[in-house]
């Protein structure tokens, strides 16, 4: 035995469960009077959002919410979904932010699989919630927000959100957990295949996450963040933790509207914000008069498809500085960066945005990862050609996929979460992602299954046979695109009539953009070779 380890064993003194609820705290005592919450007209500091959080905590737990359950949000980049993040997990239950884009039927699965005890919900999305409730055999409770930056919508529930909050403690006991490997958030993904998978966060990886967010990016006490990335996706890649460590200052904005965001940072001297590329394109299209706007240094986050050569230089050029990044909802957000070097500073525009179009190296807070055969695990050449698939291990991997222990197994195997991306490794060691290994489109910085999209499109009356891979799109990174053979006697039929019939079946954002009618190329087994159609879809 080592002396160092002798009555040396862990306790309470030195050796506490790691979690981001000990962020909120500790910014509320020591810095309660700062600015914490920015939304319209209303200001809150961040003793108040303490407050409020604790109160959101303490009604759940006087309706017999506790360790383990479910409660679920649709909501916008809002003031309640900061407090959700840290008032569900408060009293142990787990926060399960749902995609606010999605139909009733994605949503009343979702329901159903994560158990969700209770649903705290924005009254723009009264009709698709009403539509997922009506499909539940035991519904949630419901409580309804009444935003009033929207003014719209139908209540869904008679229980309105703060009535809910004026029921708990603003000086409620919150619960420590007892294991940093507890749950602390549920997301879902669509995958590849069938519904979606409940991908499980813990204490400890959302911690550590919301601090490689900060080291990566030297954000430094005191940010002011604009939600322009949308905080259902990973749960806003852990932001709601990594801003509230720092004692910044939340920004919201419900949509992305380039006017309002471009207006945002100038009134509020915003100095970091995130999103896919598309919110880039949007603001370097503004007039400008409007892009005079940003007179201070502004930060942006993007990840997804790296933005093109001429958006960078644009976004640079109006005071912007980009940081690309990569991740996956499985390790809970970015966890990759194109860590930068001063002497590329340099290099011509085209030089620098090829340089930032890579997908990086790991954050600090990642302990391992590598492009290697998908079989044997074994890691390419670092010669920027040979492909592999990207591997990923350490504490900010999920704890598991809920209820689905085969599907975990198979992304675990071999001790490294397997991404499913193909990427080369270059000489300096840094990653570039070169295609998906099943087919998964990012559009607008969401992914779209095209299994999904393919079963929609058999539905059609007219379809015999349909095979859908991404096609670029300078707005969106990518959108589907859809290859179609026609039924005998189905001829006359339009693209745009196939469009309509994916409207009724789908969330708007996975409609397919492109409809090409054609025989599909298939190999000697009647398997279709996609390899080929990605290939027609970037002649088009």
């Amino acid at each position: 035995m080592s002396i160092f380890s002798q009555g040396l064993a862990p306790a309470p003194v030195n050796h506490v469960a790691l979690t981001p609820l000990s962020f909120i705290e500790r910014t509320a005592a020591v810095y309660g009077q700062y600015p914490a919450v920015i939304h319209g007209s209303i200001r809150r500091n961040w003793q108040e959002t303490y407050q409020r959080s604790c109160r959101l905590a303490s009604a759940l737990a006087g309706r017999g919410i506790g360790q383990g359950d479910t409660v679920a949000v649709m909501l916008p980049n809002i003031p309640a979904m900061l407090e959700a993040h840290f008032g569900v997990p408060m009293i142990g239950a787990v926060l399960n932010a749902l995609n606010v884009r999605l139909d009733a039927e994605a949503i009343a699965f979702m329901l159903e699989h994560g158990e969700a005890k209770v649903l705290i919900t924005d009254r723009e999305f009264h009709a698709v919630i009403a539509g997922a409730l009506a499909l539940m055999a035991n519904p949630p409770l419901v409580v309804d927000v009444d935003d009033p930056e929207y003014g719209e919508g139908q209540a869904v529930s008679a229980l309105d959100y703060e009535a809910f909050l004026a029921e708990g403690d603003p000086e409620f006991t919150w619960q420590w957990p007892e294991d940093e490997w507890q749950a602390i958030s549920l997301n879902y993904t669509s995958g590849t295949t069938g519904n979606p998978k409940g991908v499980v966060y813990h204490h400890r990886g959302a911690y550590l996450n919301a601090l490689g967010n900060q080291m990566t990016w030297a954000m430094g006490n005191h940010p002011v963040y604009l939600w322009t990335l949308p905080m259902f996706h990973c749960n806003g890649w852990c932001y709601p933790w990594t801003v509230t460590a720092l004692a910044g200052t939340h920004v919201f904005l419900r949509r992305v509207d380039p006017q309002k965001i471009l207006t945002l940072i100038r009134e509020h001297q915003v100095s970091h914000m995130c999103g896919a590329p598309i919110v880039l394109n949007a603001l370097i299209n503004m007039p400008d008069s409007a892009k005079a706007a940003i007179d201070h240094p502004v930060n942006a986050m993007v990840a997804g498809a790296a933005p093109p050569a001429k958006v960078i230089g644009a976004v640079e050029e109006m005071g912007i500085k980009v940081t690309h990044v990569y991740g996956l909802t499985e390790v809970y957000g970015p966890v990759t960066v194109c860590a930068w070097h001063a002497e590329w500073d340099a290099q011509p525009l085209a030089e620098r945005a090829r340089i930032k179009s890579r997908q990086g190296v790991r954050y600090p807070t990642l302990e391992g990862l590598m492009v290697a055969d998908p079989q044997t695990l074994e890691p390419v050449p670092r010669d920027g050609n040979t492909l592999g698939e990207i591997f990923m291990r350490g504490n900010t991997v999920m704890k598991g996929y809920l209820k689905n222990p085969e599907a975990t197994r198979e992304a675990f195997r071999g001790g490294w979460f397997h991404t499913g991306d193909l990427a080369v490794c270059h000489a300096d060691g840094y990653v570039e992602i070169k295609d998906r290994l099943k087919d998964i489109i990012i559009s607008g910085g969401e992914n779209i299954s095209t299994i999904e999209v393919e079963d929609a499109l058999y539905r059609h009356p007219a379809v015999f046979e349909a095979a859908v891979v991404a096609r670029s799109d300078e707005k969106w990174g990518e959108t589907p695109c859809a290859y179609v053979t026609l039924k005998a006697g189905f001829e006359d039929t339009q693209a745009e009539d196939i469009i309509a019939f994916c409207r009724e079946h789908l969330a708007g954002f996975k409609v397919p953009k492109t409809i090409v009618f054609s025989e599909l190329p298939k190999t000697s087994t009647g398997k279709i070779q996609k390899y080929l159609l990605r290939d027609w879809a970037k002649a088009l």
